[in-house]
C-alpha cells in the first residue's frame, strides 16, 4: 500500500510490454519438439507463406531477427563499401547498424518538426551519387508517407549510380534504376496506408518478431520485397538461403532427401535463420492477430482521450486512409524539461507504471558521437525525445489496468503543465 495525497489504494504492477503468448502457442510449440524437427523446416517454411499472403507479397524469408533481415535486404541488394544510406536520426541503433555491417556509410537527416518522420527535404538534400538507398521507419507501427519519399527518390534519379557487374545487387540497382527505399518496419506487421499493407509498399520491407513486438516468435525477423523488374523471386530468396545458412547451397531440410546428403558452400556468409520453434509461435500469433491489432486499437483510443483532454502531444494512429499496428503510444508533455521527464517517469514507476521512452536520438549515442555525428545538427530529433514518454501499450492489459495507467499519468502530468 502507498500514500499519496492523501489517498490510500492498492498498487497495481504495469509491465511495458510482455509477450501475449496463449496455449494455442504453448501447444504448437509442443508439436515442434514432438515431430524431431526443431530447426528450419516445414513450419517456418508455412509461416513464410501465410506471411507473404498477409504482406500481398510473392515470397517472406523468415530470420532469427529483423535486423539480419535488414542487413541482407543491403546484402542481395548490393550495397557495401563506398555507398551511402541516408538513415533518420530519429530510429533504433538497427536501422543504422545493419548499413554499417555492410560496409556502407550511414548519412542521418533530422526529423520534421514535433514528428517522428524525417524530414524529406533534408533526404533529397542528402542524396548524392554514393546514395544507394534511403532507409524509412515506421517508427510505432505508423507507416510513413512512401509517396513523398518515392518523389523524393525519383527526382534525384539522375545521379544514381547503379553497381556495375551482373550479379544479383547489381541487377537490382539496374532494375530499379534510383536510390532504393527500404522499409524498417520492425514496429509495423499490419499497419495500412492509402488501400496497401506494410510489406508491399516500399523496395524492401524488415519485420521484427522479437518479444516485445505486436507479433512475436520470441526472437525473429523476416524479409520481403516488391517484384523486381527482370528479376526472378526465386533467384532473390534463394540468395537470402544462402546467406543465412553459412552460404550453404542446401538447407537441413533439403538434404533429408534421399541421396541428397552432399552440399556446396557458395560463399563464407552468415547464420541467422529462423528455427521451427520459434516459426510455431509464429503460426499460432498469427492466428489470433487481428483481434490483438483490435485490441490495441481499443487501448490507443482510452489514451488518445486522455492524452487530448490534458494537451499532450500524441502520435496519430489511425485516419481515413491509414491504420497503425498500434505498437507504441508515445508522448510529448509541452513545456517539460529532460529532468521533468525523468522525474515523472520515476514517480510512474513508484505508481507501478513501466514506461520507456522511444527514442533517444542516434547521434547522441557513443557509436555514433564517434562516427563524428553531433545531436546539435538534429534540433527536431531532440526536441521530440526530450519531453517523451512512451506509455505501457500491450494485448495483456485489462481495462482497469488500462484506466489505472490513465489515472496515475493524468494525476502525475497535471503537476508539470
Amino acid at each position: 500500500m502507498l500514500k499519496d495525497e492523501g489517498v490510500t489504494e492498492k498498487i497495481r504492477r504495469i509491465p511495458f510490454s510482455p509477450p501475449d503468448i496463449s496455449d494455442l502457442e504453448i501447444s504448437e510449440v509442443s508439436e515442434a519438439l514432438k515431430s524431431g524437427w526443431i530447426t528450419t523446416g516445414p513450419r517456418t517454411k508455412e509461416l513464410e507463406k501465410r506471411l507473404a499472403s498477409y504482406c500481398h507479397t510473392d515470397r517472406v524469408v523468415c530470420l532469427n531477427s529483423a535486423t539480419a533481415a535488414e542487413e541482407l535486404n543491403f546484402r542481395i541488394c548490393g550495397i557495401g563499401a563506398g555507398d551511402e544510406v541516408i538513415v533518420p536520426a530519429y530510429t533504433y541503433t538497427a536501422s543504422a547498424s545493419a548499413a554499417i555491417h555492410c560496409g556502407a556509410k550511414v548519412i542521418f537527416v533530422d526529423s520534421q518538426k514535433d514528428s517522428t518522420e524525417m524530414d524529406y527535404e533534408k533526404v533529397a538534400e542528402a542524396i548524392t551519387e554514393r546514395t544507394k538507398a534511403v532507409v524509412a521507419v515506421d517508427l510505432g507501427g505508423i507507416l510513413v508517407d512512401y509517396d513523398r519519399l518515392y518523389t523524393v527518390v525519383e527526382s534525384k534519379k539522375g545521379l544514381f549510380q547503379a553497381k556495375t557487374g551482373e550479379d544479383l545487387g547489381a541487377r537490382i540497382q539496374k532494375a530499379i534504376g534510383r536510390v532504393l527505399v527500404f522499409s524498417d518496419c520492425a514496429h509495423g506487421l499490419g499497419a495500412q496506408w492509402h488501400g496497401r499493407v506494410a510489406g508491399e509498399i516500399a523496395d524492401f520491407t524488415d519485420f521484427s518478431f522479437h518479444a516485445v513486438k505486436n507479433f512475436t516468435t520470441a526472437e525473429g525477423g523476416a524479409s520481403t520485397w516488391k517484384n523486381v523488374p527482370g528479376v526472378d523471386n526465386d533467384e532473390i530468396y534463394q540468395m537470402f538461403q544462402h546467406y543465412s545458412l553459412h552460404g550453404q547451397s542446401k538447407d537441413a531440410l533439403a538434404k533429408t532427401q534421399i541421396g541428397a546428403w552432399e552440399y556446396d558452400v557458395l560463399g563464407p556468409w552468415y547464420k541467422c535463420n529462423m528455427t521451427d520453434i520459434t516459426a510455431a509461435i509464429g503460426l499460432r500469433q498469427l492466428d489470433r492477430y487481428p483481434e490483438m491489432l483490435k485490441r490495441r486499437r481499443e487501448i490507443i483510443g482510452k489514451y488518445d482521450t486522455m492524452c487530448d483532454a490534458l494537451g499532450v502531444m500524441r502520435l496519430n494512429h489511425y485516419g481515413e486512409d491509414f491504420a497503425s499496428s498500434g505498437h507504441l503510444y508515445l508522448t510529448r508533455i509541452p513545456g517539460i524539461s529532460d529532468a521533468m521527464r525523468r522525474d515523472i517517469i520515476v514517480r510512474l514507476a513508484e505508481r507501478g507504471v513501466s514506461t520507456n521512452v522511444h527514442y533517444k536520438p542516434l547521434p547522441m549515442m557513443t557509436a555514433y558521437r564517434k562516427l563524428g555525428w553531433d545531436i546539435k545538427d538534429f534540433p527536431n530529433a531532440y526536441a521530440y525525445y526530450e519531453n517523451l514518454i512512451s506509455l505501457p501499450l500491450h494485448t495483456k492489459l485489462r481495462d482497469e489496468d488500462v484506466e489505472y495507467v490513465i489515472e496515475n499519468y493524468e494525476k502525475i502530468v497535471k503537476q508539470y503543465i
